[in-house]
């Protein structure tokens, strides 16, 4: 389970504005093997974590390349999972590995969905002129959708903009931020803040719904933006910005030895590669 909020707006009025606004929560099992955020692959350009669990070694669940590739993945709420289906992660690195371009990556996993356990995935590509930034959820429309422009959307474990009311919540929060024009340091402690609110968000009808077989308990905790339950729960906040001339910051908030009282935060900034 995830949530990401975004802003994307490919050609931005001012030199200071962005072109895009990312912030998102991973949240996993707090003892599931994974490497924090680093450069990997040919060169050292692409930035992600890692999952290190055994058999889906190299997935993962969110990255960057400095050739201006994006990925980002979260699981679709479901009671009843396929064991054997294929490992989502790789959905993400194969993407920022692999040339092509976001619309026909996302066609080509849309024609291979069934393989996976339900899944969203965005792709987007920053280039000099141009930016774009495509869906798919293999629990909804057969094929991929390009994102318009200028636009802020939220994503959880349902398809994309499901109103469920934590989603509701984060966006308007985000939203007010993103429109105060801070400095870059000040809006990315800003959306860390908003990626933290434990506060639950019930009842939530149409999340039940969707989570039917899941325990009252658990879906109590899956209703706030920042899960915390037994061992399991929100273990890494990420804040992503792309400034109208390609200078991208990264930050990476992480849960430290399984402990919700132990973080670490690291920190990239690097241009895109023209």
């Amino acid at each position: 389970m995830c949530i990401i909020f975004f802003k994307f707006d490919p050609r931005p009025a001012s030199k200071n504005a962005y072109r895009l606004i990312l912030a998102a929560n991973r949240d996993e099992v707090y003892s599931r093997p994974s490497k924090a955020a680093d450069f990997w692959g040919s060169g050292s350009e692409i930035l992600s974590g890692l999952d290190l669990e055994e058999g889906k070694v190299g997935g993962s669940w969110l990255g960057i390349s400095k050739r201006g590739k994006l990925a980002a993945l979260t699981n679709y709420m479901e009671a009843k999972t396929n064991p054997d289906a294929h490992g989502r992660g790789f959905l993400v690195s194969n993407f920022l590995t692999e040339n092509m371009d976001s619309c026909s990556y996302l066609r080509k996993v849309s024609s291979e969905g069934h393989l996976y356990n339900g899944f969203n995935l965005l792709t987007a590509e920053f280039r000099a002129k141009e930016a774009t930034v495509c869906y798919y959820g293999n629990k909804g429309h057969s094929e991929p959708i390009s994102l318009k422009p200028a636009g802020i959307y939220g994503l959880s474990n349902s398809l994309l903009d499901t109103p469920w009311k934590k989603l509701l919540r984060g966006k308007q929060d985000f939203t007010s931020t993103v429109s105060k024009n801070l400095p870059s340091d000040s809006l990315v402690q800003e959306l860390l803040h908003i990626l933290n609110n434990e506060e639950l968000n019930t009842p939530d009808p149409t999340q039940e719904l969707q989570g039917e077989g899941y325990t009252s308990s658990m879906l109590r905790a899956l209703s706030a933006v920042c899960v915390r339950s037994p061992g399991y729960g929100t273990r890494t906040n990420t804040v992503i910005l792309v400034d109208a001339a390609g200078n991208v910051s990264f930050t990476e908030r992480n849960m430290a030895n399984c402990d919700v009282s132990q973080w670490s935060t690291r920190s990239f900034q690097f241009k895109l590669l023209d």
